[in-house]
């Protein structure tokens, strides 16, 4: 078969709007220039169980009236893993004329229909990932798009939109209405049309407090709170955490990165570092200091100084961050692994 004809494809990733956006493209890819709605069969899409037995019929069931039939399943997270092999064992001989687009949602496709899918069809992954994964994927999304923006433009874009990058499509399209198809965008005429900034990773705001960057760590928090739209509480458990783990790497015996993932528990020895480090910086005094902010912290956004949930966090971070501020570099006064 042509790629235009392939029997299946599974879109995957973390982001919905993402997936929503590719699925919309398979769909234009193998509809083609048919009338949907005599091509298209969904299911999926309500909170009820999907029904296999109605997938495998559609199919099974050569297309009618027309030369091609697409078959949505949507939200494949959901399906056990008897209905997938149901599914993976049609792709073994696919009906002529009939497509299968799998959509990832929530939960965990079986992998065994994923493997499926890879040999017969496509899979198309979503994920812009992070660091230099994520900067490579706007830029190729962005020389794929319909307005030229030039690198400063380019790079407020990216800051601008932080994780909620399924806004991309959405923006560029809106500029491409403004200014016209293949316009030339620079950063004055791109800056009107951002709105309201997203959201960004976590490890944005630790990072910042850490370093000891209380403006930087405010910002954070406001694209949080804002269009992250993370609860007070979720936020003060994510500083938990990261005090919580400078805690128990504090006066061990733990010398490596690797070491500190062992005894956290994580899988990455990445962050394992940087909470070893800034908890050799920090010293068994401000770490202390931190917990009782956090648990003061804690107290106020369960009612106890009446204040609002923003102010309470907004001085919570802010002290945190400066806390790091004055500690010295590779400072251990205090630490319980000089005792």
């Amino acid at each position: 078969m042509t790629e235009a004809t392939v029997p299946a494809y599974f879109v995957r990733g973390e982001d919905p709007s993402l997936v929503a956006q590719a699925v919309r493209d398979v769909l234009a890819e193998a509809v083609g220039d048919r009338d949907p709605a005599m091509v298209v069969e969904e299911h999926g899409t309500g909170p009820e169980d999907i029904d296999v037995g109605a997938v495998v019929d559609a199919l099974t069931t050569p297309p009618f009236l027309v030369d091609r039939r697409v078959v949505v399943l949507r939200d494949a997270g959901r399906l056990l893993a008897g209905d997938a092999g149901r599914l993976a064992a049609w792709l073994e001989a696919p009906v002529e004329g009939v497509v299968l687009v799998v959509a990832a949602g929530s939960g965990t496709v079986p992998a065994g229909l994923v493997r499926a899918v890879e040999k017969a069809g496509r899979v198309i992954d979503t994920n812009a990932g992070t660091g230099r994964a994520r900067t490579e994927w706007l830029a190729e999304h962005l020389r794929q798009g319909p307005v030229r923006l030039d690198a400063r433009a380019a790079a407020t874009l990216g800051e601008h939109l932080g994780n909620d990058l399924g806004r991309l499509r959405g923006l560029l399209d809106t500029l491409a209405a403004a200014y016209g198809e293949g316009a030339a965008v620079d950063e004055e005429r791109l800056v009107p049309f951002l709105g309201e900034a997203g959201s960004v990773a976590p490890w944005e705001l630790t990072d910042a407090i850490d370093k000891g960057r209380t403006e930087d760590a405010m910002a954070v928090l406001t694209r949080m709170t804002g269009a992250g739209a993370m609860h007070p509480l979720a936020v003060l458990a994510l500083l938990h955490r990261h005090v919580q783990a400078m805690l128990r790497l504090d006066g061990s015996a733990v010398t490596t990165p690797e070491e500190a993932a062992e005894l956290l528990g994580w899988r990455s020895a990445f962050p394992a570092r940087k909470a070893l480090e800034q908890s050799r910086r920090l010293g068994s005094s401000r770490i202390g200091r931190a917990v009782v902010l956090l648990s003061e912290a804690d107290l106020d956004l369960r009612g106890r100084s009446g204040l609002d949930g923003g102010i309470v966090l907004e001085v919570l971070v802010a002290r945190l961050a400066r806390l790091s501020a004055g500690a010295e570099p590779g400072a251990r006064r205090g630490s319980r692994a000089r005792r």
